[in-house]
């Protein structure tokens, strides 16, 4: 539990710095590609090549790139066109594709999930519904697909290590994480990014080192140790645990002008969409 509060409180403060420092300011797939060259200079010199099972390093290659790679790539560039708090609420909904993967790896169907897909989508247009637009709902498809891929990196990681125990710490198997991750954001940065805009302000690049060296080499590395300590109703919790303390985070030193009563309702019709989610879970489970 401690792995996950730690992290939860560098999430809090890593999604304002994005959307105050970068978003709009550093191309996403630059600002990406360095925090996996960074994560991946710590780690990878400590990693073991030869002790590690090849389909362990194929599960950790594909897990990188899903939970880092695609996931901040989408994440960032949903800062283009959501406010932090908006993208703090989309994220809620992490734990609801944490229980559909689960489903489907255990070839069962839940409908409370897709009910409470729903809800969460009129959630989101209760946020905005006096500027709902094709970019906002582009950027809640963006949060979504960063939502499923950070899930579904959790899950795989906490069934691949369960598949493949080691006497290894796990620092010594995580490096093949971070090169997962750069299969995806070296060639997005290739295809995709713009070198106009690099970062020009010496702070820009402290933000940039931070996110790289804590909340993607520390940060992703504890909270996936500590996924695999905790049961899944714990990991539900702790996936949203982010929310109120990033937009308490947010809304004080940053952003007080938001619309709080929008926000809180919005919100509010969210957070039923995990409830729901989490019904769904217990109605399917078997009376003792």
């Amino acid at each position: 539990m401690g792995y996950l509060l730690f992290v939860t409180l560098i999430q809090a403060f890593s999604f304002s710095l994005i959307g105050e420092y970068l978003a709009g300011h550093v191309d996403s797939y630059f600002a990406v590609l360095v925090r996996v060259v960074l994560a991946g200079l710590v780690f990878i010199p400590l990693t073991r090549w030869r002790q590690v099972e090849p389909s362990f390093m194929r599960g950790m290659l594909l897990i990188g790139a899903l939970q880092f790679g695609v996931t901040y790539v989408c994440l960032y560039l949903s800062f283009r066109v959501l406010t932090v708090p908006e993208v703090l609420l989309f994220t809620i909904l992490t734990p609801l594709h944490v229980t559909l993967i689960e489903d489907a790896l255990n070839r069962r169907f839940n409908p409370w999930a897709l009910i409470a897909a729903l809800v969460a989508v009129a959630g989101a247009a209760v946020i905005r519904y006096d500027r709902i637009n094709p970019d906002f709902f582009m950027g809640f498809l963006l949060l979504q697909l960063a939502n499923f891929t950070y899930a579904a990196g959790q899950v795989l990681y906490k069934h691949l290590v369960a598949r493949h125990p080691s006497d290894l710490p796990h620092y010594r198997r995580f490096g093949y994480f971070y090169l997962g991750a750069l299969m995806v954001a070296l060639p997005a940065f290739l295809l995709f990014g713009k070198a106009d805009f690099w970062p020009e302000a010496p702070l820009q690049w402290g933000v940039l080192v931070f996110l790289g060296l804590v909340s993607t080499a520390l940060g992703l590395y504890w909270w996936n140790k500590g996924a695999c300590l905790v049961n899944g109703g714990t990991l539900a919790v702790m996936n949203n645990l982010h929310v109120p303390v990033g937009l308490l985070v947010n809304l004080l030193i940053w952003n007080q002008h938001e619309a709080l009563g929008r926000l809180l309702l919005g919100g509010s019709v969210i957070l039923a969409a995990v409830w729901i989610s989490r019904l769904g879970i217990r109605q399917s489970q078997p009376s003792p």
